[in-house]
């Protein structure tokens, strides 16, 4: 799933490549793609594009200007990419074949795609008058590079908590962009177990954590940051150090990466590093709690 650091990336490359363009068509494939219904995805057709903007992992193309601009809304969701085309063909795509979702094709003749492997349709499109319109932009907490993000403002989010800290993070309405990859890759930095609870943190370990926090996510969107579309993914498996890589030595201390393993999702974590060198057998099971 892309993250903050791949959707900033995202975000920088269309407005260097749309911004200022007009829109000539835009042709949704899949019926689970389009979210929204009014205003019809047909009303950018003929409008130029004005700005591009990125809140946590969604992408914001302002289309027009003024009281009447619209909103093309994006979520990549787990299984989803934007693929960039110089052109296309001149025969349009035909609807339900392969991972097509939906198509944007500018007055030049460039554009994107929006594309989504496997079977769980996830991918999202809204089309609105105020971004706020979108539930999952309106509940979003705030964005951890923000210039005012501050560790003072980072501790008064995690004040109450009772979650563990790797779930907290991942939580899109405490703070926005963070997913299972950079969690991982966090917690790592920070040298802390991902079952560590929120209320155990103490002064010292939320000033750790806020500092590996915006370490590892400034360092993966310079990473990020001129790489085309189509490398990104690639880009982000390379720059991690624990995520995806059980089994692999730690590149800090060489220990082996361990992993817990959940119904849909799993974790990785560096036993020296983060949890004295036990391994965490099973979430339910784990009585790791420092």
């Amino acid at each position: 799933m892309p993250e903050l650091p791949e959707v900033e990336s995202l975000r920088e490359f269309l407005d260097d490549r749309v911004t200022g363009e007009t829109v000539a068509r835009v042709l949704p494939l899949a019926i689970s793609v389009l979210k929204t219904y009014d205003p019809p995805i047909s009303a950018v057709e003929g409008r130029g594009i004005t700005a591009v903007a990125r809140h946590g992992k969604w992408l914001d193309l302002t289309v027009g200007d003024g009281p009447e601009a619209l909103h093309l809304v994006l979520h990549l969701a787990r299984a989803g990419w934007l693929r960039w085309r110089d052109s296309f063909p001149d025969a349009p795509p035909r609807p339900g074949r392969g991972p097509l979702a939906l198509r944007t094709v500018l007055a030049s003749g460039a554009g994107f795609d929006l594309t989504e492997a496997g079977t769980t349709k996830r991918l999202a499109v809204h089309l609105v008058h105020d971004v706020l319109q979108v539930p999952g932009v309106a509940r979003l907490g705030p964005d951890p590079l923000a210039d005012d993000f501050d560790r003072d403002t980072f501790a008064a989010l995690l004040a109450g908590e009772r979650r563990q800290v790797k779930g907290a993070l991942r939580d899109q309405s405490l703070i926005a962009g963070i997913g299972n990859a950079y969690s991982d890759e966090i917690l790592h930095a920070a040298k802390m177990s991902p079952f560590q609870p929120v209320r155990s943190l103490g002064e010292d370990g939320t000033t750790r954590l806020y500092t590996a926090l915006r370490t590892t996510l400034a360092d993966a969107v310079d990473r990020a940051r001129g790489v085309a579309a189509g490398r990104l993914k690639a880009e982000k498996k390379s720059g991690l150090r624990v995520h995806g890589r059980t089994g692999e030595p730690c590149p800090v201390c060489g220990d082996t990466i361990r992993e817990v393993s959940f119904s849909d999702s799993s974790l990785q974590y560096c036993p020296t590093c983060q949890t004295g060198g036990r391994i965490l057998a099973d979430r339910r099971l784990s009585r790791l709690l420092k």
